[in-house]
């Protein structure tokens, strides 16, 4: 018996036939596996059969059975027992430990929790002062922010006259850019503006912990402007009523009304919702009781 292996079935045939110098119909022919041609070579696999000659016995039967084993006898042998040696151990010394009284032991374990806690505020203290840097006041802190956005624009394409940071009040920057190429910051109905507003607050606030007001070439003040004027008879209408509400504000705009309501009625409940569009609109009312 014989395992062969070739491209095709028909060349394993062949090639068995070869090995046992007879014809194939003299064969016992079991085929393990078939070939199989794959794709670009993948999934190739050769063919493999197992034959054996029909006419020669098989090596099963070439085999003569082996003769039984004569087992060889196996006399008693008497060991003498030798008397058991007393081995005598060495008692180990002992040492005597005093544990040390429960209380003074909580005392210490209590210091150890203190003194751990105090060094891990005092390492976070230490990070955040090396990340944010010592603390300044407003007018360096404006300084520092004008030369960092001073740098950043030369390398803009935009042409901008004017670049001044300065303390609106103690927590808020003012920032102010101008210039004939200033519009265009602004963007198609503000929405560069907010954008760069957005960008600038998520850089200052997170690191001097201040507000930002953004004015781009009185861009503000027109919004301030034009939000009062609509906001003038709506007052009238909300000190006769006592309650009223603005119409859907974009997200500058209802910021401007909600700091300009709030001025106008400072003993009244005024907050920002939003519609189902997610657009913001300020309501006015009494506190409730």
């Amino acid at each position: 018996m014989k395992k062969i292996e070739a491209i095709t079935l028909e060349e394993a045939y062949a090639k068995a036939s070869k090995e046992f110098n007879c014809s194939i119909t003299n064969l016992d022919i079991e085929v393990i596996q078939s070939s199989k041609k794959g794709f670009l070579g993948i999934g190739k696999k050769s063919a493999i059969i197992v034959a054996t000659n029909k006419t020669k016995p098989s090596p099963k039967e070439r085999i003569k059975p082996k003769p039984p084993e004569l087992k060889p006898e196996i006399k008693e042998v008497k060991v003498k027992k030798e008397p058991k040696k007393h081995i005598v151990k060495k008692e180990k010394e002992s040492t005597t430990i005093i544990n040390e009284p429960k209380v003074i032991k909580e005392v210490k374990e209590t210091r150890t929790s203190k003194e751990a806690q105090s060094q891990r505020k005092n390492t976070n203290s230490d990070i955040f002062n090396n990340f944010y840097g010592d603390k300044k006041n407003l007018d360096e802190i404006a300084k520092e922010i004008e030369e960092d956005l001073r740098t950043l624009f030369n390398f803009g394409c935009f042409g901008l006259d004017k670049i001044r940071v300065s303390p609106e009040d103690s927590n808020t920057l003012l920032i102010e850019f101008d210039g004939k190429d200033a519009a265009l910051l602004i963007g198609k109905e503000g929405y560069r503006y907010k954008a760069l507003s957005y960008m600038l607050f998520n850089w200052i606030n997170p690191k001097y912990n201040l507000m930002v007001k953004l004015e781009i070439a009185e861009f503000l003040k027109n919004q301030e402007d034009m939000i009062k004027n609509y906001l003038a008879p709506l007052i009238d209408n909300i000190n006769s009523t006592g309650y009223g509400q603005t119409k859907p504000l974009d997200g500058v705009l209802a910021h401007i009304a909600l700091k300009q309501l709030r001025t106008a009625f400072p003993n009244k409940y005024v907050v920002t919702k939003e519609n189902d569009n997610s657009v913001k609109y300020v309501v006015i009312t009494d506190f409730k009781r």
